[in-house]
């Protein structure tokens, strides 16, 4: 069974960071790229970063650029989401998924979110004083 599970999420105020893992099993994500994903309520899900699958090439939404940093362990089959200078807006369910296809052939294009092929059921990250 193919099954995408994030970990990491939790309560923290402004200013602060957390680190958010997606560990893989029933498959190696050597041959994935790999995107975070996030919903706040009441918004829609919004493309967080991608990674490529030998981890050379990154993407990040602007709205997160500079504060995130996406990473991959291959050797440990998972994705990081290192999260900094966190505030009110980053509030929001975070999941994270996987596609044989380029991050530069879907990130940007919300449409296909819902056709990459394996997703986790999300982290809650909450941002508040």
């Amino acid at each position: 069974q193919l099954q995408l599970v994030e970990s990491g999420g939790g309560s923290v105020q402004p200013g602060g960071s957390l680190r958010l893992s997606c560990a893989a099993s029933g498959f190696t994500l050597d041959y994935y790229t790999i995107g975070w994903f996030r919903q706040a309520p009441g918004k829609e899900r919004e493309g967080v970063s991608c990674i490529s699958t030998s981890g050379e090439f990154t993407y990040y939404a602007d709205s997160v650029k500079g504060r995130f940093t996406i990473s991959r362990d291959n050797a440990k089959n998972t994705v990081y989401l290192q999260m900094d200078s966190l505030n009110a807006e980053d509030t929001a369910v975070y999941s994270c998924a996987v596609d044989p296809q380029s991050c530069s052939s879907w990130f940007k294009n919300s449409r296909r979110y819902k056709d990459l092929e394996v997703w986790g059921r999300g982290t809650l990250v909450t941002v508040s004083s």
